[in-house]
C-alpha cells in the first residue's frame, strides 16, 4: 500500500485517535452537572425514546433505561470518557472499538429520525469498524507496547 507521508498502519492510527478525540469531546461538551444531578440527557431519551416509531425501542427503553435514570447517566457520560481515552492511547483498543462500534449503533437507532445525528453516529461507527477491522491498535498504542492483541 503506498501512502501520502505516513504508512498505512499509522494512518489507521490517525483514525483510531481521531475517533478518540470525538468521544472525548462528546463527553467534554456534556452538562454534567445536568446529566448527574437533574438527569435532563436520560430525560431526553426517554423522551425520544416515547415518540419512537419502533416499539421495541419504547419498550426497551422502558424497562432497561427507565428504571435506572442516574446509574445509566453515569454509564453513558463515563463510556463515553473510557473510550476517549482508550482509543487514544491505544489501550484495549479492540474491547474500545466494539463498544464505540455497539453504542454509536444503540444512538443511531434511538435516533432514527434526526438526521443531523445520524450523520455522526453512521461516520463514527464506520470508522471504528474499519479501526477495528484493520486492527489499528498495531501501531502508536499501549496495546502494541505491552504485546496485547497480537
Amino acid at each position: 500500500m503506498q501512502t501520502i507521508w505516513l504508512g498505512g498502519a499509522e494512518w489507521l492510527a490517525v483514525l483510531r485517535i481521531g475517533l478518540g478525540l470525538w468521544w472525548l469531546e462528546s463527553w467534554r461538551h456534556k452538562d454534567k452537572k445536568g446529566w448527574f444531578e437533574r438527569g435532563t440527557g436520560i430525560a431526553w431519551a426517554a423522551d425520544v425514546a416515547a415518540k419512537h416509531r419502533w416499539a421495541a425501542v419504547r419498550t426497551g427503553f422502558r424497562r432497561i433505561v427507565a428504571p435506572r435514570p442516574k446509574v445509566m447517566a453515569y454509564v453513558v457520560v463515563y463510556a463515553e470518557l473510557a473510550l476517549g481515552l482508550g482509543l487514544i492511547t491505544g489501550f484495549l483498543t479492540p474491547v474500545a472499538l466494539v463498544a464505540g462500534l455497539l453504542l454509536n449503533l444503540l444512538y443511531l437507532v434511538l435516533m432514527i429520525h434526526d438526521w443531523a445525528e445520524q450523520g455522526q453516529n453512521a461516520m463514527m461507527a464506520l470508522s471504528s469498524l474499519v479501526a477495528l477491522c484493520a486492527m489499528s491498535w498495531q501501531t502508536w498504542s499501549l496495546d502494541e507496547a505491552i504485546g496485547l492483541f497480537l
